[in-house]
């Protein structure tokens, strides 16, 4: 472990650029002060914003380029013209080169993968990568992946998302066997598509000791928080993903509505103002802004577009206890525990012989 984390930043990234990376950076090093930052961007606007925090300024470096990747490039074009020059590139190059323990960007999610996935490569034995989320629910938070990294799913990738789920929970909840359920149409173990099934069954085979499988989980076990790690692929997880979103914002809104609708519910909403407080706090993206992506030879955090500096600052912290508490590490060693575990037919497995 090194003394110092380096976060490389996308300074360019999202939809306010430096404006948000600068000062989000000097909040996470306030209460990281082991980190330092290369910033990948326009000098001419990072430094006078850079300037502003002093502490922040003696621990980083600006590497100039005004390429930037745009929000809305396919990733193929982002590849084309952004490709070697962009801030988005060098932040992800830098990780490659070990100028920078991890990287953050806050730009085009489909474009910080496929160039992650270029530069970095895979891990060994993991083919595809995943974007995993922190999602809060009534127990405190899981975390769920494949959220949108790749559509479609076979049992070894399902079983692959469990390994990477696990690993990542052990580090956040600090926690050392999480518990780890399979999304599915039921409980029961005759339901769901047959690599749902098959999946299930080599994970129950393979008994790792770094995670507690449960079985299947359904829909509203999301919200409950049945288990630490719900694991998913990319189509399916994307839409739970912005289903919540948007629950989340008709809910605020008919508070909103249904407490300014008379005198007395406006005298109800002030008296209860401590408790909104409290469940804004609860709810508030900001605390756990930055999705992960795993399965990759580096450590790689997407903050939200239109996140403020606090919710960059909690990407960045993201990225520094991935780093601190060795990711890469503990997935390569339940990798290793699995290969002859639950990446080997078992009895049932349409595979078998």
């Amino acid at each position: 472990m090194t003394n110092s984390v380096r976060i490389a930043l996308d300074a360019m990234g999202g939809d306010f650029g430096p404006s948000v990376v600068v000062p989000g950076a000097a909040r996470a090093r306030d209460r990281r002060p082991d980190t330092s930052y290369l910033f990948f961007g326009d000098e001419q606007l990072i430094k006078p914003l850079l300037d502003k925090y002093p502490k922040l300024a003696a621990v980083s470096e600006i590497r100039h380029t005004v390429v930037v990747v745009k929000n809305d490039d396919k990733p193929s074009q982002a590849l084309r013209t952004g490709r070697r020059g962009s801030s988005m590139w060098l932040a992800v190059e830098a990780v490659k080169k070990g100028e920078a323990d991890a990287a953050v960007s806050a730009g085009n999610t489909g474009a910080l993968m496929a160039m992650s996935k270029i530069a970095l490569h895979m891990l060994p034995g993991i083919e595809r990568p995943a974007l995993a989320a922190i999602w809060p629910t009534v127990r405190g938070e899981s975390i769920v992946l494949d959220v949108g990294a790749t559509i479609g799913a076979d049992a070894e990738h399902l079983v692959d998302l469990a390994i990477m789920g696990s690993a990542m929970a052990r580090i956040f909840f600090d926690i050392d066997r999480p518990s780890v359920g399979l999304l599915n149409v039921g409980t029961e173990e005759i339901k769901g598509l047959e690599e749902v099934k098959a999946a299930s069954r080599r994970l129950r085979e393979a008994a790792l000791p770094t995670l507690d499988y449960r079985g299947f989980v359904e829909g509203d076990d999301l919200g409950k928080g049945t288990v630490d790690v719900v694991v998913t692929e990319g189509f399916t997880g994307n839409i739970a993903l912005k289903t919540a979103e948007g629950t989340a914002k008709q809910i605020a809104r008919y508070m909103r509505d249904a407490f300014g609708s008379s005198l007395i519910s406006r005298i109800g909403a002030a008296l209860a103002s401590g408790a909104f407080r409290a469940l804004k706090e609860k709810i508030d993206p900001r605390r756990v802004n930055g999705g992960l992506f795993l399965g990759l030879d580096g450590i790689i955090i997407k903050s939200h577009g239109g996140m403020d500096e606090l919710g960059f600052a909690g990407a960045i912290e993201i990225g520094y206890e991935m780093v601190r508490h060795g990711l890469l590490e503990k997935i390569r060693e339940t990798i290793t525990l699995s290969s002859e575990g639950a990446n080997a037919p078992v009895a049932g497995d349409a595979t078998s012989s």
